[in-house]
């Protein structure tokens, strides 16, 4: 299976290394795709028409932005799709243009998230009446552009764990897009948006980033609690990101004897 990598950050290079490596059996990389100043030295780069022409499958971990804007050709061209910025999927209309239009197909990866496929078990058995998520991270990794000049120094300064946002998945996600796209995957995993509660919490004393998911319903009572270590590269993210997107690929392109 060839494999484009659009973006090439924190996730998207160790992905594109990997890959270029041989460390996915079946997996071959063609190149990544680079909107940066510098092209990565040691990576082949491509623009996005060519990438699509040779690839099979292109991975997205350039954010939600670059998925709306480059998602519809990729599948159009008949590549298919890997995402990782989930949270570009709260507007239905891109989903419907990923999912429904084609001849690629949409993947979407679990990235720093688990206990996914128990939820969508639990949510079509019995249905849930309660979903939350509550997302605590670093305080200065949630700053985000929209907040004005006196939240954005509290952030920075506090002494204390301080809850910056409660509110639908929907909600939260667009106005924290490189740290809640956790809400998003929870929220697709139920297939409903408005049923998921989404908290972030800015701590300044955080030594991991935490994802505490609750959910109650007709099959059960479900709790999960996942704790990352932040990635180096970029501590918006979680290190283990890179490596659930290439867990994903291993699964496409070998699809015998994984968990799907």
């Amino acid at each position: 299976m060839k494999v484009a990598i659009l973006g090439c950050g924190a996730i998207g290079g160790v992905v594109a290394r990997s890959l270029r490596d041989g460390e996915v059996p079946g997996a071959e990389l063609v190149g990544v795709v680079h909107a940066g100043p510098t092209d990565p030295p040691d990576l082949p780069v491509l623009g996005i028409e060519a990438a699509t022409e040779q690839a099979d499958l292109v991975v997205e971990c350039a954010g939600q932005r670059a998925l709306a804007e480059l998602g519809p050709s990729i599948v159009a061209s008949g590549a298919d799709l890997l995402v990782v910025s989930v949270g570009a999927l709260a507007d239905d209309a891109l989903l419907t243009k990923l999912r429904d239009t084609g001849p690629g197909t949409l993947h979407l990866c679990s990235g720093a998230v688990g206990g996914l496929d128990v939820l969508a078990a639990a949510a079509r058995e019995g249905g849930l009446s309660a979903v939350r998520i509550v997302t605590t991270k670093k305080a200065p990794t949630l700053v985000q552009r929209w907040m004005d000049a006196e939240q954005q120094e509290r952030i920075r300064s506090t002494a204390e764990p301080v809850e910056l946002m409660r509110g639908p998945a929907r909600e939260v996600t667009a106005a924290f897009p490189a740290s809640a796209n956790v809400a998003a995957s929870v929220a697709l995993a139920v297939e409903d948006w408005d049923l998921v509660e989404a908290t972030v919490v800015a701590d300044p004393n955080a030594p991991l980033t935490s994802h505490v998911i609750t959910a109650e319903g007709g099959s059960g009572d479900y709790r999960f609690e996942i704790r990352n270590h932040p990635s180096p590269g970029n501590p918006a993210t979680s290190g283990v990101v890179p490596h659930a997107v290439l867990a994903a690929v291993a699964k496409l392109a070998r699809p015998t004897g994984a968990f799907a």
